[in-house]
């Protein structure tokens, strides 16, 4: 699995359509950086079918949103089928993990204000 971050962040004042600003890539998970501020970030990330986002635990609330296709996340053990437009908050110090049993593409909005950093 390859997993490849583009963390420069998008042109700003020029409108986007975020579904198409990210690619599908054989074999990999592909994210590319819309804001990154100290206060939290904003990412698009595109899934190949058969990938995978190893278990993590985030410090923060993660906002979720589908844009394209079908995943599978895992919060403490139970599992979500999230799809199209289907959004969820990843409480903080959660853990989470993601399956692409179908390609997908989703939106993850991470907010860092009102907590120890």
């Amino acid at each position: 699995m390859k997993n490849l971050k583009d963390t420069s962040e998008m042109e700003k004042s020029l409108a986007h359509i975020i579904v198409e600003i990210i690619q599908y890539m054989p074999n990999a998970v592909v994210s590319k950086t819309i804001i990154k501020k100290t206060t939290g970030n904003v990412t698009v990330s595109s899934f190949d079918a058969g990938e995978e986002m190893a278990e993590k635990i985030s410090p923060f609330d993660t906002f979720i949103q589908i844009i394209h296709g079908k995943a599978e996340l895992f919060i403490n053990g139970k599992e979500y089928i999230l799809k199209l437009g289907d959004g969820i908050v990843i409480p903080a110090h959660s853990k989470q993990r993601f399956n692409a049993n179908e390609q997908f593409k989703m939106l993850s909005t991470i907010i860092k204000s009102g907590y120890d950093i």
